[in-house]
């Protein structure tokens, strides 16, 4: 029996690759051109004339006008999906019929309904899928992960979240104006909550039952530069508290806007020390984060990273980059994809886990609109 060809090169196509920038410009790119094995082939866009034109800009050569075009290219060997969740679905469904690989970013859908319905067809076509809550993938997350699986804390009694969502205050970016519809699945709860409560579990243990409150502050709202008002049915206030499997106690408070106070402070107690993961803002998955802890008799101090937490080269010095934590995702992916085992094995999530972060929103969303306190395991 052979290994795996770790030499060979995986053709990547990106949907939603804009000529003008964004997420996938701003952050994929530069993350697939930094792990070694991957070559950017192919885009698509919303037509195939601004297809050719983010091409250009690019350097991409193959371009289309629609995910099932991109899909069924036979130099595509993994499909990364990054445009809005509303879209999600109908772009994700070409690249699975076609028994490709599939990078989708989070949230993987709108609804846990969506997000099973691609889950199953993924199974059911044997397919790698993989869903973008990289803030696991964070050099300091995986840390952290690694100090409590190693007793640093002792047991761990409880942990706390203040942070800022940044989008849905009192202003918002016209390009982004999709983010004040709840309905559109990317609202402050499925975004900057959905990465970082993703972070959390995976560092101490999934949630066994949660009581929420959430509220729309700023039911009105302006847009940046003009003023002009704009209504916004997103909660901008999200409160929830729960119990881990461990029996810890968990509370986290996620504020839309940006406060003049604290706007990313992550805190976890045990019974030998404390841990303290602090930053600039409240989206996990890409804010340069700073990590403190003291133990009996210590004070307060900085802990530094270990050096082999950082495995992608050239992002030890730049871990505050947008890119930093998606490169060491596709890093683990990659390696996954050649048949390489990988520890932890949810280091790159796939959709069924998607799927179950998703299944831990929809419960606290209901929790919120009841009032009352809810198992994960209820219907």
């Amino acid at each position: 029996m052979t290994g795996p060809d770790v030499t060979r090169t995986l053709g990547v196509g990106i949907v939603g690759l804009s000529a003008s920038g964004g997420w996938a410009a701003g952050a994929h790119v530069p993350a697939l051109a930094a792990v070694p094995g991957y070559e950017l082939r192919a885009l698509s866009a919303s037509s195939a004339d601004t297809a050719r034109v983010a091409g250009e800009r690019h350097g991409v050569g193959r371009t289309f006008g629609s995910a099932a075009e991109l899909a069924a290219c036979e130099d595509v060997d993994l499909v990364v999906v990054t445009v809005q969740a509303a879209r999600h679905r109908e772009l994700v469904l070409p690249a699975l019929e076609a028994g490709k690989a599939v990078y989708c970013e989070w949230p993987l859908a709108t609804s846990e309904e969506e997000a099973a319905e691609l889950t199953d067809l993924a199974a059911a076509r044997r397919v790698r899928t993989a869903v973008g809550l990289q803030a696991r993938s964070s050099p300091t997350i995986r840390y952290v992960r690694d100090l409590v699986a190693d007793g640093w804390l002792g047991e761990v009694l409880s942990t706390s979240v203040v942070a800022s969502g940044m989008s849905w205050g009192a202003e918002y970016d016209p390009r982004t104006s999709y983010l004040l519809d709840r309905t559109g699945g990317s609202t402050m709860l499925a975004i900057p909550f959905g990465h970082l409560v993703d972070a959390l579990c995976a560092c101490l243990g999934e949630f066994t039952e949660v009581s929420a409150l959430s509220a729309v502050r700023r039911p009105e709202v302006r847009e940046a530069g003009t003023g002009a008002r704009a209504a916004m049915t997103s909660e901008d206030q999200v409160a929830v508290h729960g119990l881990l499997e461990s029996g810890a106690v968990a509370s986290l408070h996620f504020r839309g806007g940006r406060s003049h106070g604290t706007n990313l402070h992550w805190e976890i107690n045990g019974t030998e020390g404390d841990l303290i993961v602090s930053g600039p803002h409240g989206h996990l998955q890409l804010a340069p984060v700073a990590l403190r802890g003291a133990r009996a008799g210590e004070e307060l101090h900085e802990l530094t990273v270990p050096a082999r937490y950082f495995t992608v080269a050239g992002f030890r010095e730049r871990a505050g980059h947008p890119a930093a934590n998606l490169a060491a995702a596709y890093a683990t992916l990659r390696a996954e994809l050649d048949g390489v085992p990988v520890e932890p094995k949810d280091a790159v999530p796939d959709f069924a886990h998607g799927r179950r972060r998703h299944r831990l929103l929809d419960v606290i969303t209901r929790s919120a609109a009841t009032g009352r306190r809810l198992r994960m395991d209820e219907d």
